[in-house]
């Protein structure tokens, strides 16, 4: 009998990565991001509120922005938006990694595409509700605002801006556009995370939790691809919660009553391609984006796994 049990030994565990490390390379990630992209932020800000077509692309709209309110204008609203990528991949990373750990197969440790899709999912709509809607709305107001003195300006910083949300359209008003938010956000992930799992096992061979650490420039050819596709799904979602966000209710009647009524008035109003504006600064952003983020939090994860799970010499 004994002998048997030697034969035959019940399967180890896998090890994994634990949440909270997921949580830190994200949050590393985060601020590496948004110092790099900020500019395109605010251009692709720009055009989703130009309603009249006075940026004619996204040079001529940087270029303009440089020339009427500064260079340190395009770093309008750098604060909330550091603030928001680092909390939003804290809390992305993380709450992926617990959602993963709950879908995987209790015998085998391993995770199906759907699994992955729904642990995506999920963690999209979460960081959305808690995170992300707060934040853009502030950082939105924040740069939609034209002009060079800041006593003319209606909100003086991220903290003011937020007061003056709340004083003027209640709580809630932090959480406009949040419908069309937790939509996007939610089917980015889902898209996001299994792609970029898929192109790493394809590209590297590289499995979670195998002690292989990718090279900062595999990782962000990975997470380039595997950021690209969302923002073509998405559009008129990020299009029609930057308009959300951007109505301030104390300034009388909502033109959007929601995100419904808003993507039948600007179709009607704009026409269908409307409902992709400021696609190409988002694909100008995001997939670099992904790919700086998961360069950073790749070498942060591979680390760990070389330090204590594989226990390989550093």
């Amino acid at each position: 009998m004994d002998n048997k049990r030697e034969q035959n030994p019940s399967p180890v565990p896998k090890k994994t990565i634990p949440p909270y490390m997921k949580a830190v390379s994200g949050s590393l990630g985060g601020v590496v991001e948004a110092c790099c992209l900020q500019p395109i932020d605010v251009i692709k800000t720009r055009l989703q509120l130009d309603t009249t077509g006075t940026y004619k692309g996204i040079i001529h709209c940087g270029a303009t922005v440089s020339r009427t309110e500064g260079v340190r204008a395009l770093w309008k609203g750098l604060t909330p938006f550091a603030t928001h990528l680092t909390l939003k991949y804290t809390l992305r990373m993380g709450s992926n990694a617990v959602f993963q750990s709950a879908f995987k197969d209790s015998k085998t440790g391993k995770i199906s595409n759907q699994g992955r899709l729904m642990a995506g999912f999920g963690a999209g709509v979460l960081e959305a509700l808690a995170i992300v809607t707060p934040f853009e709305v502030v950082k939105i107001r924040l740069q939609q605002q034209r002009g060079l003195s800041p006593e003319l300006l209606k909100y003086k910083g991220p903290i003011h801006c937020a007061r003056m949300i709340i004083r003027e359209e209640g709580l809630f008003g932090l959480w406009a556009g949040a419908a069309p938010t937790v939509m996007r956000n939610g089917t980015n992930q889902a898209a996001m995370f299994t792609a970029k799992n898929a192109f790493d096992v394809l590209l590297w061979k590289k499995h979670e939790g195998d002690g292989k650490v990718l090279q900062p420039w595999q990782s962000m050819i990975s997470g380039f691809l595997a950021g690209t596709a969302g923002p073509v799904c998405t559009g008129p979602f990020d299009v029609v919660k930057t308009r959300l966000m951007a109505q301030s209710r104390g300034g009388g009647e909502l033109k959007y009553k929601g995100m419904v009524h808003a993507i039948r008035t600007i179709y009607a109003e704009e026409g269908l391609l409307a409902l992709w504006k400021g696609l190409l600064p988002r694909l100008m952003r995001i997939p670099p984006g992904q790919a700086i983020m998961w360069a950073v939090a790749d070498q942060v994860t591979g680390f760990y796994e070389r330090r204590y799970l594989r226990n390989a010499p550093l």
